[in-house]
Order: structure tokens, then sequence, then C-alpha cells
């Protein structure tokens, strides 16, 4: 089998963006995706994942289903985030551009803009910490009974922990959220009002 080529941080970036977002806003896909996400997790990860649930033994009567919120109630506290984040970072009209034809330059001093302003929305909604303190290049034991959740190994992975090994990422796991309530009178599907300037 041959090996497939290294994306680019940019690329990396990218696809982690969209399948956020994705993962986020589309439950069908979160669905598709869980059962890659445990395969990784058991370190089996096979050509082919059937992505399909057991039928039950017995027909039984299914419960009446309570009425389900639409959508956009349903995800209202991710569409307030993506609001909140084209707010101060524009960081949706960034992502909607095609970059591509501008000089890197260009590209830099946006990103600069959207970097500052996403920046200043994740510090204020969201309390993170490093999974491991220790600084990206440095040597670090995995015990055995290590969360697979929290660390993931990359590499030539033989044999039973404890590991060691580079640090090639020090992860990112959320301790406190703070986001305000959402308004039951707001559309949350509006993540940025068109604005007009009168002459």
């Amino acid at each position: 089998m041959t090996d497939q080529p290294s994306l680019s941080f940019f690329a990396r970036l990218w696809l982690a963006l969209v399948c956020f977002w994705r993962i986020w806003l589309d439950r069908s896909f979160a669905q598709a995706v869980l059962p890659v996400r445990e395969a990784d997790r058991a370190g089996k990860l096979p050509a082919g994942i059937p992505v399909s649930e057991p039928a039950p033994t017995q027909p039984a009567p299914p419960p009446p289903a309570p009425a389900a919120p639409p959508p956009e109630r349903e995800h209202a506290s991710a569409l307030q985030f993506l609001a909140m984040l084209q707010r101060e970072g524009r960081l949706v009209d960034f992502l909607q551009e095609d970059v591509a034809a501008f000089p890197d330059e260009d590209v830099g001093a946006a990103a600069r803009i959207v970097h500052e302003g996403c920046r200043k929305v994740l510090r204020q909604y969201l309390a993170l910490e490093p999974v491991l303190p220790q600084n990206e290049g440095d040597t670090v034991q995995v015990p055995a009974g290590f969360d697979a959740q929290r660390i993931r190994l990359t590499g030539n992975v033989a044999g039973q922990p404890p590991y060691s090994g580079s640090l090639k990422h020090k992860g990112w796991v959320i301790t406190s959220v703070k986001f305000p309530s959402t308004s039951p009178a707001l559309d949350p599907r509006v993540v940025a009002p068109a604005e007009v300037e009168l002459s």
C-alpha cells in the first residue's frame, strides 16, 4: 500500500474547520464519523467501516416522539458561536473568500485580523488548557492505561504501553464554557446581518 502525500498545515487546518462545523451542525455526518473515531481509539482503522446499527430482535412499538425543535433551535449554541467568531474575527468572510488568487502577503495580513478576533472570542467564552504541559518537541512518557481520547499515538506504534515519544502537539481540552443564553426572539441562522449604509 502506498503512503498518501502528507497534508500541509493549512490543508489540515481547513479540513479541521470544515469537519468541526459539519459535526456540530449535521447529525448524520457526526454519526458517520463516530465509527472512524472509535476505530481510531482502538488502534484499528479497516479499509471500509460500515455505518449501521443492529436491527432489534423483536419489533417494539415506537414511543410517541416528542416534537423535535427545528434544526436552527437545536443547534442554536453552535450557530451563536459561529456568529461571535464572525462578529469579532470575520471568520465566515475569510472562509468564504477564494484566497487562491491573492498573494501570500495579503492572505497573511487578513489571517492576522481573523486570528486576533477569533482568539478574543475563544478566550472570552471558553477556558482551554493543554492536554500535556510539555513543550512540542520534548520527549514525553505515555503510561499504561492512558486516555486514548486525550492522547493519540502516531508513528511506529508497536507493543504495549508505557511508550516514550516526541510531543508533536500538546492538545487542547476545554475546562469551562461560558456561552450567553440564546434569546428565542432571535433567528440563530443569521450569522451576520447584511449592512446597508444610507446616504
